[in-house]
């Protein structure tokens, strides 16, 4: 069984802004953890599947993404999940919101399921430091990032799969909506 999971990933533009970010966290307060992945939006949760039908899973994703349509997507401000996670906000929209529940139901339909989604509301949001960054030097950058100033805007027009490899995240592919 191999480790995916479903992200938006944003524009070259966007993944050189936060990957800056996340190599500041590295090396001033270190905080490692979050270059382990492409900057993305989680949609759904790490989930296990045989690596020997991969395929079957693209086509369930290819499937899904061909009847949505493309969603905007505002990253504004950064936010925090005390006492470790730091991160720039993802706007909550109501086109958003819906493509992650229609996922997340679809997924439940294939077989793959997260209790943790039915408990925790879903907060889109991009982490540039977690796990490793310490409360100690989680409040410092906290204070440092609370108010500093981050906006983008990108037109989301597909969903990726990524591939846990044994170190980090990897996008596998890349399904494009109607």
């Amino acid at each position: 069984m191999s480790r995916f999971l479903i992200a938006l990933i944003p524009p070259q533009h966007i993944l050189d802004y936060v990957n800056q970010v996340k190599q500041y966290f590295a090396d001033n307060y270190n905080s490692r953890s979050a270059l382990k992945s492409p900057p993305h939006i989680t949609l759904q949760p790490p989930f296990e599947w045989d690596e020997g039908n991969v395929t079957q899973l693209e086509e369930y994703l290819k499937n899904f993404a061909s009847s949505r349509t493309g969603v905007l997507v505002t990253l504004n401000q950064y936010g925090a999940f005390p006492p470790r996670v730091i991160y720039i906000d993802v706007i909550n929209t109501p086109e958003l919101i819906a493509l992650q529940l229609d996922l997340i139901t679809y997924m439940e339909s294939i077989g793959i399921y997260d209790p943790n989604t039915k408990t925790r509301t879903f907060t889109p949001h991009m982490t540039v430091a977690y796990r490793d960054l310490t409360k100690q030097n989680f409040k410092v950058a906290w204070q440092e990032f609370e108010h500093r100033q981050v906006n983008f805007e990108f037109g989301a027009d597909n969903i990726c799969l990524l591939l846990h490899d044994g170190k980090r995240w990897n996008v596998l592919s890349k399904f494009q909506f109607s």
